[in-house]
């Protein structure tokens, strides 16, 4: 069966049967910039400074509550009294806590790190470890550079040692700093990985802990599942996946959403890494999660479910099976464009699968709804339903065809032909052409090319005759010589 052309570009980022059958599954690989750009929404940051939590009230009890300049810290961090270092450190933590312009850089050169680092392993002084990764944990959320500093002063081993503190509160600022580490990239996330991390994180999570505390367990985690190239380690993932299981199920909306990001980074990626995440079996609850108001949740949840239908026609079977379809008509009329976007997009790649994936996007209901993105939608959620129409027809029977003709989609198709996009434009062409084709091989030809003239769509098509693109002028000629020649 012959098939649409297809840019090569768009079937290296997306599932669509192709020519080639081996690139009827291909994977999103380089990501839609649009689609994937990082958003506000998404854990709020990858790495947190510190500026707004209250500081263990323990240790401020046996603060003088001084103001220290950076010369008088820098004097008192390397001091040899205990108190006096205490003192110090916790003043260079409420400057490097200040909200607007902390002195990172000023501390990075001072070459404070290396002594701070030695303070997190003086087990007898639990305050100041406390206020030392305080400080630490702020660094680390400044720049590549400022990161790369706190994990070259040797940070992430005593900080993986304080994870077993008996003092909560140390462990917890420990939790943060290996956040902060982790969130800035996929080296110094492997180095907090390769120093066994994850298992002293997965022994922190209990019923018993509070829920400040698992919120930052959930979105360390999600960091260390986070970014590509490379993307972490199957050991590592394997190792966190339960436990991730495990949050998906609690009530509180913050460990809900890093949960999920954990996901969607997790399912961003070949078929293998998205079956590990399928195998858990937590399709169902992300699916549940799809329908949550939140913007928080449900953006991460669709993410991961559209990344999991990029999947193996399996893979996507079994997202149908856990009722994915039953709850992505409403988002595809959701008053946000982007969801509607991104659920447009995990529509047209369950329409790239086999004829029985589309035969259950009809039974559930589908072509409605896509249809009123053809006609009313945002042009960037109609350029999406386009690519749905397209890898519709590919895979469908002929009967499938044309139950999407009867649903109304040609006109609204047709009218996007003068739209000001070169790819979409040429898309539909195919999409027309193909139709016809199939309308020829049943007798129907002459039928379908009368709806389209009576849709103006000749008229639209013999204008593009003309148009400056080669590509788009010659499939037009092409069809009016083919299918309306006299």
């Amino acid at each position: 069966m012959s098939t649409l052309d297809v840019p090569e570009d768009r079937l290296r980022k997306f599932k669509y049967r192709g020519k080639d059958a081996s690139m009827r599954r291909q994977q999103r690989i380089t990501v839609n910039v649009e689609l994937r750009k990082a958003r506000k929404d998404e854990q709020v940051l990858k790495r947190r400074n510190i500026n707004h939590v209250s500081a263990d009230p323990a240790s401020e009890k046996i603060s003088k509550r001084v103001d220290l300049t950076l010369d008088e810290i820098i004097k008192g961090v390397n001091s040899s009294d205990p108190v006096v270092c205490f003192q110090a450190t916790q003043a260079a933590r409420k400057m490097l806590s200040r909200e607007r312009n902390p002195p990172l850089k000023s501390f990075v050169a001072a070459g404070l790190i290396p002594r701070l680092v030695e303070f997190l392993k003086w087990s007898l002084h639990p305050f100041l470890q406390f206020e030392a990764a305080w400080a630490l944990t702020n660094i680390a959320s400044g720049t590549s550079d400022q990161t790369r500093a706190v994990v070259e002063g040797g940070a992430v081993l005593p900080l993986i040692e304080l994870l077993s503190s008996p003092h909560l509160t140390v462990c917890e600022q420990a939790v943060w700093a290996l956040g902060n580490i982790a969130g800035d990239g996929s080296e110094f996330r492997d180095v907090v990985i390769a120093s066994n991390a994850i298992p002293h994180l997965l022994a922190l999570v209990s019923s018993a802990i509070p829920i400040t505390f698992l919120r930052n367990i959930a979105w360390t985690l999600s960091n260390l599942c986070r970014n590509k190239n490379p993307y972490p380690c199957s050991e590592a993932v394997r190792q966190m996946l339960p436990i991730l299981s495990q949050l998906l199920q609690h009530q509180d909306n913050e460990v809900l959403s890093d949960t999920c990001w954990a996901l969607s980074y997790l399912t961003d990626g070949c078929n293998e890494r998205i079956g590990q995440v399928v195998h858990t079996g937590v399709l169902p609850r992300l699916v549940d999660l799809m329908t949550r108001s939140e913007l928080s949740i449900l953006i991460p949840s669709l993410r991961t479910m559209g990344n999991v239908v990029t999947g193996t026609d399996h893979q996507t079977q079994l997202a149908i099976n856990a009722g994915l379809l039953t709850v992505l008509a409403p988002l595809l009329k959701h008053s946000s464009i982007s969801i509607q976007k991104e659920a447009a997009w995990t529509l047209s790649n369950v329409a790239a699968g086999p004829h029985q994936h589309i035969q259950q996007l009809i039974a559930f209901n589908m072509l409605p709804p896509l249809v009123d993105i053809l006609k009313d939608g945002e042009f960037r959620v109609q350029r999406e339903a386009v690519w749905t129409v397209a890898n519709f027809v590919s895979g469908a029977t002929v009967d499938q065809i044309f139950r999407l003709v009867h649903s109304g989609v040609m006109g609204p198709l047709l009218n996007l032909l003068s739209v000001p996009d070169v790819r979409m434009v040429n898309i539909i062409l195919d999409v027309v052409a193909y139709i016809l084709q199939k309308a020829e091989r049943i007798c129907e030809k002459e039928n379908m090319c009368i709806l389209i003239e009576e849709l103006g769509g000749i008229d639209r098509i013999e204008a593009l005759q003309l148009h400056e693109n080669h590509q788009i002028s010659q499939a037009a000629q092409n069809l009016i010589e083919k299918h309306f020649g006299e």
